[in-house]
């Protein structure tokens, strides 16, 4: 249990020393992992049945070689692939945001350094050095937010495509 209040102390320490800049991080990172691993929840164990639900629905098409029947196929793979690709953008965006918002707590940080510098004339270098961790901890928070991130999003935009091209696939016009 002292573990737990150790990380709390831990936590509120960091928020206090990356500034206003962190809070937003972390709701980006919620954000961000809620629709990652929405995608692989859905990958794992949703994508099974709607490709099924596709595949019955071609089947029950009765001229796959006909002109409507090229826009009925077109059509069911657009459908899938919009339910195949949901949410894959929004995690890029937050993947971008991350650092950029990382970026924007140095940026305020080193403000509020030149600010002390302008007022005490360097001599207060505890203030200063409050100041270069507020610049510092937001872009670091920022790019652990952003790296793993990446690596998620690929293994989501491989695994998408995987099933795009494998819907494609099985949907033959025999």
């Amino acid at each position: 249990m002292a573990f737990l209040f150790g990380l709390q102390d831990t936590l509120l320490d960091f928020f206090e020393k990356g500034g206003g800049v962190v809070v937003f991080i972390s709701f980006l990172i919620i954000f961000m992992w809620s629709f990652i691993l929405e995608r692989f929840w859905y990958f794992k164990y949703i994508h099974e049945d709607v490709e099924k639900d596709i595949q019955n629905a071609w089947q029950e098409t009765s001229d796959h070689k006909s002109w409507s029947g090229h826009q009925i196929r077109a059509m069911l793979i657009s459908k899938a692939n919009v339910k195949i690709k949901s949410n894959l953008e929004y995690i890029r965006v937050a993947i971008v945001l991350a650092p950029l918002l990382g970026l924007l707590g140095t940026i305020l940080g080193m403000i509020e350094v030149f600010h002390i510098l302008a007022v005490t004339g360097g001599g207060d270098a505890k203030a200063m050095a409050g100041g270069v961790a507020k610049s510092t901890i937001p872009a670091m928070a920022g790019l652990m937010a952003a790296i793993p991130a990446t690596f998620a999003s690929r293994i989501l935009e491989e695994k998408a495509k995987k099933q795009s091209d494998l819907l494609q696939e099985h949907l033959t016009f025999e």
